[in-house]
């Protein structure tokens, strides 16, 4: 199996997709995750037995007839997808890798997403990815690798929740930062975003700290940039009561359901909240 849908049952397997998108793979039926499809380690071994550059002509033409199937699931002649790497020993218990391995954004039509999954392919021997692999223990010869593409939320506003307290180690607190836009400003660093504490119990909103929010992403024809947030919406608050309600019992559901505290990413198109990926929180005590 070298493609995989992330409804497929393969597509948990750890050690064909990677803990990123097997963790994706057990909630999608459950939760409202983008459809996507996962290049499994088996498609990699191809890649690099053709000698790492040019693409199987048979993996090549899979790939095609996936993408296509899949504008057809998004109603889009050519869908804009995000193309990210899973590492078979990513988002463990003990290290998360957020961050190591290359994700690309609003990727459209074949060509370009076939040079994205090249790319991340390639990131495996980034000495970023080598050097954070020797600090945590990992090996860094053989390293196996699979590749998420899925469709890209339009997001007014996106971040990250943590199930349990980061900071206080507080196991009956929702932690949530969101921003305007795509959650890669939070990520990168370049904003600061609003941050809610969420009671776990009973969902109510125990503190908020606003801030002013003066960059964000937004999709471009080449990808992403950042721009500037317009000036009204700067010390907006980007989500109300029940905005952070929701995001906190899905955080808390996902807790229940995996079996640890989670670390999760999601985003609001409009009304509706997606979930955009689960991993453990690896700095509790």
């Amino acid at each position: 199996m070298k493609i995989a849908w992330l409804e497929d049952p393969n597509c948990q397997d750890v050690a064909c997709v990677g803990g990123k998108v097997a963790n994706l793979s057990r909630l999608a039926a459950a939760h409202r995750v983008p459809t996507g499809m996962c290049l499994t380690t088996a498609a990699y071994a191809a890649w690099l037995d053709s000698g790492g550059g040019a693409w199987p002509d048979a993996l090549r033409d899979e790939l095609a007839t996936r993408y296509a199937e899949m504008a057809a699931r998004c109603e889009s002649e050519a869908p804009q997808v995000a193309v990210r790497s899973s590492a078979i020993d990513e988002d463990g218990q003990g290290a998360s890798f957020a961050g190591q391995y290359e994700t690309y954004l609003n990727i459209v039509g074949i060509e370009a997403v076939a040079d994205a999954v090249s790319r991340c392919w390639a990131s495996t021997r980034s000495e970023q990815v080598l050097e954070y692999r020797r600090q945590n223990g990992l090996p860094v010869d053989d390293v196996q690798i699979a590749v998420l593409v899925q469709q890209m939320v339009a997001a007014d506003m996106a971040g990250v929740a943590f199930s349990a307290n980061p900071i206080n180690n507080n196991r009956g607190e929702v932690v949530i930062n969101m921003s305007w836009g795509l959650g890669e400003s939070i990520v990168g660093g370049t904003v600061t975003p609003d941050t809610y504490i969420v009671d776990k119990g009973d969902l109510a909103v125990k503190e908020r700290q606003i801030a002013e929010k003066e960059k964000m992403t937004v999709a471009h024809p080449e990808g992403t940039r950042e721009v500037d947030v317009p000036r009204f919406m700067r010390g907006e608050p980007t989500l109300d009561n029940d905005k952070a309600a929701e995001v906190a019992a899905l955080a808390r559901t996902l807790e229940e359901q995996m079996g640890w505290p989670v670390d999760i990413e999601c985003a609001y198109h409009g009304e509706t909240l997606y979930l955009l990926q689960c991993r453990p929180i690896t700095t509790l005590d």
